[in-house]
């Protein structure tokens, strides 16, 4: 007697969907968003674990860690690690590209001073 073989039928697989590719964040597209506005806010204060930054707000903690990355990249800010725990510190030099971009415009809302 053959021993019969049994093979498995290929089940046919839908190609893995990759995210299209994404420019990288700029500061400008990581200010924009108001959440990452209030961590730089929050962060301004002094170096904060995630865990306390996303008692803050009403979103996951897994959103909030989205957020800092994507602050992370831009290089607004900075990750350490302590033990499990990740500490997150602010490093204003990327803002300074924002501030300079809106000084140019400062003139538009500061009132002239009239000399007499």
């Amino acid at each position: 007697m053959r021993k019969r073989i049994v093979t498995r039928r290929r089940r046919h697989r839908a190609p893995i969907r990759r995210r299209p590719h994404r420019n990288p964040p700029d500061i400008f597209a990581a200010v924009a968003d108001p959440t990452r506005r209030r961590l730089l806010d929050l962060l301004s204060v002094g170096e904060q674990a995630v865990n306390e930054l996303a008692e803050v707000f009403r979103i996951s903690r897994p959103a909030v860690s989205q957020h800092l990355r994507v602050l992370r990249e831009v290089g607004a800010v900075a990750e350490r690690r302590v033990g499990r725990e990740r500490r997150y510190r602010l490093r204003p030099a990327p803002l300074r590209e924002v501030a300079a971009w809106i000084a140019r415009y400062e003139r538009l809302w500061t009132p002239a001073v009239k000399v007499r």
